[in-house]
């Protein structure tokens, strides 16, 4: 019966712990995406000759970061900086790129 409570407990634990890492600080979000300003341009308006990243679609950009991560979608540095992230951290930078004005 001891046994029992404790993995009932523990269990829940973890829930609370991956419920809580799944919320991103709004601060460390824009953190992560501070990092694409130098090619993409800060705020994701890019100079001409790169690709803007403000306003486009979520699902499209978290693809390509899980190309390039994986290594599926060739590129310069991009499959390097996008291993430096987990998959849910890409698809929040992602979010956060998506939900900003053109």
């Amino acid at each position: 019966m001891k046994t029992g409570l404790q993995l009932l407990i523990a269990g829940l634990l973890v829930v609370g712990a991956q419920q809580a890492c799944a919320q991103v600080d709004a601060l460390q979000l824009r953190s992560w995406a501070a990092a694409c300003a130098n090619c993409h341009g800060t705020g994701g308006v890019a100079q001409p000759g790169m690709d803007s990243l403000a306003g486009a679609s979520k699902d499209d950009m978290t693809k390509k970061l899980l190309d390039y991560k994986a290594g599926r979608r060739p590129a310069t540095v991009m499959h390097q900086l996008a291993k430096g992230y987990t998959d849910e951290q890409l698809e929040q930078i992602a979010g956060y790129f998506a939900a900003l004005k053109k």
